[in-house]
């Protein structure tokens, strides 16, 4: 059998870990139900770029910070689709996150939505974030008395709910009802059936399989799409922009009058939620459950918030008052750097070039920077493991080499909606630290789930009503 290694760069051989055996290659380095915390264990020892072979897939890692720094020089570099992602185009289209940087409906697009999250837009979705982050302490506040609350699964209602209102004005009931949303169930489905594809696609007749698994979540695919175009076409024609659907229906490129298409709106926002929701409820998530491991860090937390906000348990940060917070928004970066919720993100030159002086990469090779081993660059980071919100002081920030913290991706393919997820985390971790006194299992140990994104698996908190203090300045 001859095999075509895909990602084969010229048949250049890196560092790889344990022995590779015929066929499966490093396939038995790695567990298949935590693939990304194994190769992050797997990696000690073998340098700053390395690889992992499985059937006939190859992908390259890079986890130092001079070589990201490289491969994020745009002028050389641009975003490339690894398997896992090329595997969401089946469910998410050409949306701004799966899209190839040469299809045109991503530039046309990413120019159309890049005011949707500008200062101005960011205050008009506020007031929505503030009634949905309202609506989970009023979910919490009867429930609290009987014992802690799943917060990974909370953050995850709370993160959907607010996209969705802010993205197409639906409210899925989250908050009301017992059961999940049908579509939540159907995206969550589909998003599994994903995940295997681009595993299925390594392995020799696994498009066969692939297919067979379509067939099995076709159901799931056609429910959310025909909820989808159900309301596009109910909102076609109306001029109220007050959402991202709004805009994306009534806003037409400047230059060429272009305008998206109904099937490439419904890609857009099944992206948003789909990108949105786990990435941003994963990042309160973290940032909660260092908090609850650090109580000097908690106690700074709290004090920042009665400060800005009184000695009103009830009061909800205004949309000025946001980016006040600037300790919370510490806790928020030192998270995301510990546990960046995107684990990594592929690049590919834009013509053959050669990486860190030695390796020739050409425009079908990409590499994935990975950032859970970036983020802890002992090069960089001191102390990489430690928990230090301080790391993130601008003093200190200016110190570090560019590219030295990514967890939102690089470049113009960067995350659109970072602020979007910025805003919502720091008023959600703000007005729930203002409120409640928390405390976690001290027997708990870190349990990290692998979907699209990382998430604490099985984290829970105590809460216990709080009454504010006046404090001294803590940023």
């Amino acid at each position: 059998m001859v095999w075509r290694i895909r990602n084969n760069w010229s048949g250049q051989q890196f560092p790889h870990a344990g022995r590779r055996l015929p066929l499966v290659g490093d396939l038995l380095t790695f567990q298949p139900s935590r693939p990304i915390q194994s190769m992050l264990e797997n990696s000690v020892g073998l340098g700053p770029i390395f690889e992992l072979q499985a059937f006939r897939q190859k992908i390259v890692f890079v986890g130092s910070v001079e070589l990201a720094a490289e491969l994020c020089d745009e002028t050389r570099f641009g975003k490339a689709l690894p398997p896992a992602v090329e595997a969401l185009r089946d469910y998410a289209g050409d949306g701004l996150f799966t899209a190839h940087s040469d299809e045109p409906n991503w530039q046309l697009a990413h120019e159309l939505l890049m005011p949707a999250f500008t200062k101005s837009a960011m205050a008009s979705y506020h007031p929505i974030m503030v009634e949905t982050a309202t609506e989970l302490f009023d979910y919490w506040r009867p429930r609290i008395a009987d014992g802690p609350v799943d917060i990974s699964r909370d953050m995850t209602k709370l993160t959907m709910e607010t996209l969705s209102r802010s993205a197409f004005s639906h409210d899925f009931g989250s908050f009301s009802t017992a059961k999940p949303h049908p579509f939540v169930k159907a995206m969550v489905s589909a998003l599994e059936n994903g995940r295997r594809k681009g595993a299925f696609r390594a392995i020799p007749g696994g498009e066969v399989l692939a297919r067979l698994a379509d067939r099995r979540y076709a159901h799931h695919q056609a429910y959310n799409d025909r909820m989808l175009d159900e309301l596009i076409a109910a909102r076609d024609g109306s001029t109220d922009q007050h959402d991202l659907l709004g805009i994306m229906l009534n806003v037409a490129h400047p230059e060429t009058g272009e305008k998206l298409s109904p099937v490439n709106i419904r890609h857009q926002i099944l992206t948003f939620l789909v990108a949105g929701h786990e990435t941003t409820s994963g990042a309160l998530s973290f940032a909660l459950y260092f908090l609850a491991r650090n109580p000097q860090c908690l106690a700074r937390a709290q004090a920042e918030t009665d400060e800005i906000l009184g000695d009103d348990p009830a009061a909800m940060p205004s949309f000025e008052q946001v980016s006040k917070f600037r300790y919370i928004r510490r806790v928020l970066d030192e998270s995301l750097r510990i546990w960046p919720t995107v684990p990594g993100f592929a690049r590919s030159p834009r013509e053959t070039t050669t990486l860190a002086d030695k390796y020739t990469m050409r425009p079908q090779d990409y590499a994935v920077v990975s950032l859970g081993l970036v983020h802890k660059d002992p090069a960089v980071w001191e102390n990489p493991d430690e928990f230090d919100p301080d790391r993130f002081l601008a003093v200190n920030v200016k110190k570090r080499p560019a590219h030295s913290y990514k967890p939102f991706g690089a470049g113009a393919r960067a995350c659109i909606g970072r602020q979007f997820a910025i805003h919502e985390a720091v008023l959600v971790l703000a007005s729930m630290l203002h409120r409640f006194d928390l405390s976690g299992d001290p027997d708990y140990q870190l349990d990290v789930d692998e979907r699209l994104t990382m998430l604490p698996r099985g984290f829970e908190l105590s809460l216990r009503a709080r009454s504010p203090q006046m404090a001294e300045s803590t940023s």
